[in-house]
C-alpha cells in the first residue's frame, strides 16, 4: 500500500471513528468498512483497466499511433469528473479512426482511472478531437497521459 493510500485510510478511519462512537460501532467495525471502501476503489480501477484492454482487443488491423496523439490539461467538469481533450493527427492517405487510452494518475503516478476515447473519421492529413472523461470523480492533483493509441 502506498503512503498516500495508507494516509487516506487512516484519515477515513479517524473521521468515521469519531462518528462511530455515537452510533455504537466498534473501532474494528469501522476499520472493516474503511478497508471495504478502499477495496472497492481498487476494484474500480482494475475494472476500468480491463475494459480498456477489451476495447483494444476488439480492434482489427490497428496501427500504433501513440506518437500522433496529444492531450490537453485535465479539467474538472460540472459533474465532478475529470476530462481531458484528445487530439489525433491522421498521417494516413485515407480517413481513419483512433482509439486512445488515457490514464488518469495522481502526482506519484498511481493509476486512478483508465478510459478509452474514440476519435472517429479523421480525414487524411487532418486532425480530430475527442474528450476523455473519467468513469468517476477523482480528487487531488490529477494528471493525464496517453497510455496507448491505435489508428484503424
Amino acid at each position: 500500500m502506498t503512503r498516500w493510500t495508507t494516509a487516506a485510510l487512516l484519515t477515513a478511519l479517524a473521521l468515521t471513528g469519531l462518528t462511530a462512537c455515537s452510533d455504537g460501532e466498534s473501532a474494528s467495525s469501522v476499520a472493516s468498512k474503511v478497508a471495504s471502501a478502499a477495496s472497492r476503489a481498487g476494484d474500480a480501477v482494475a475494472s476500468a483497466t480491463a475494459e480498456a484492454g477489451r476495447r483494444f482487443d476488439d480492434i482489427k488491423n490497428g496501427v500504433d499511433a501513440k506518437e500522433d496523439v496529444r492531450i490537453g490539461a485535465p479539467a474538472t467538469a460540472s459533474d465532478g469528473r475529470t476530462t481531458v481533450e484528445v487530439t489525433a493527427a491522421n498521417r494516413a492517405a485515407s480517413a481513419k479512426s483512433f482509439a486512445v487510452q488515457v490514464d488518469f494518475t495522481d502526482t506519484t503516478g498511481k493509476l486512478l482511472d483508465a478510459v478509452v476515447v474514440t476519435v472517429p473519421d479523421v480525414p487524411a492529413g487532418g486532425t480530430g478531437k475527442g474528450t476523455a472523461r473519467s468513469t468517476h470523480r477523482l480528487s487531488g492533483d490529477v494528471r493525464a497521459k496517453v497510455s496507448r493509441a491505435v489508428r484503424y
